[in-house]
């Protein structure tokens, strides 16, 4: 039964081996690329505002969060945040990411469908990230401790399960919005000519590695999931 348990943990080693490659991958291709300014020398907030305003999304406000890589697009609030290590920089980096939360305006003002079901799927899972351990923690309990050898315990993991197959679904549809936002970002930049071919790849390497930490949440949302099935199956075949 142990070594059960134990393969069951490194289950996860995959996800936990590429988001730890996708981390470091983000990190050096950011650094790399924020040394690298432009050539037109535009600041990244400048070009947020020129992007929005030729899209006709001059309601949308441009402002600074503190924080690095904390960039993000509130379309309830319609308000496109940038970083403090991005807001004032003319890198290509900063030009990428401030182009890419561009392109998830650009999405809502498109009625792009993943990113509409991201939008009402997010609250969904908000209620259920705080019954998905309470459920496993009580069906645990019940399988090990107040009463063995039942299939109640098993109802909770279920439960669970179901609650946390909502965060794998959520994580599935982030990934083409994502990838989306940033192809949509550095069609904007090739198109309008503020950076060059050379600066434009080296863009959409950092977005691409940007990209891929998506892939690890994937990826580890789905073993996480694989996991907690196995282990009611385990659990099953322990009650027969």
């Amino acid at each position: 039964m142990y070594w059960d348990y134990y393969i069951m943990g490194i289950i996860l080693l995959p996800a936990i081996l590429l988001a730890i490659y996708a981390q470091s991958k983000v990190s050096t291709t950011y650094a790399t690329f924020s040394k690298v300014l432009s050539q037109k020398g535009i600041k990244s907030q400048e070009i947020a505002r020129l992007l929005l305003d030729c899209a006709d999304l001059n309601n949308i406000t441009v402002t600074k969060v503190n924080g690095k890589l904390t960039d993000y697009y509130d379309h309830k609030n319609q308000v496109l945040a940038l970083s403090s290590s991005t807001y004032n920089s003319a890198s290509v980096a900063a030009l990428g990411v401030a182009a890419h939360e561009v392109g998830h305006a650009l999405q809502y003002k498109d009625g792009y469908l993943p990113i509409k079901l991201r939008s009402l799927i997010i609250p969904i899972t908000r209620v259920s990230s705080t019954i998905l351990w309470p459920m496993v923690v009580i069906g645990l309990m019940f399988n090990f401790a107040v009463y063995p050898g039942t299939t109640l315990g098993n109802i909770f993991l279920w439960i669970g399960i179901i609650f946390f197959g909502l965060a794998v679904v959520l994580d599935l549809i982030t990934l083409p919005v994502e990838y989306n936002a940033s192809n949509r970002a550095l069609a904007l930049l090739s198109q309008t000519e503020i950076l060059t071919e050379e600066e434009t790849r080296g863009a959409k390497k950092v977005l691409s590695a940007a990209a891929l930490t998506y892939v690890a949440a994937l990826l580890n949302s789905i073993l996480n999931l694989l996991r907690f099935i196995l282990v009611i199956l385990m659990n099953s075949k322990r009650d027969d």
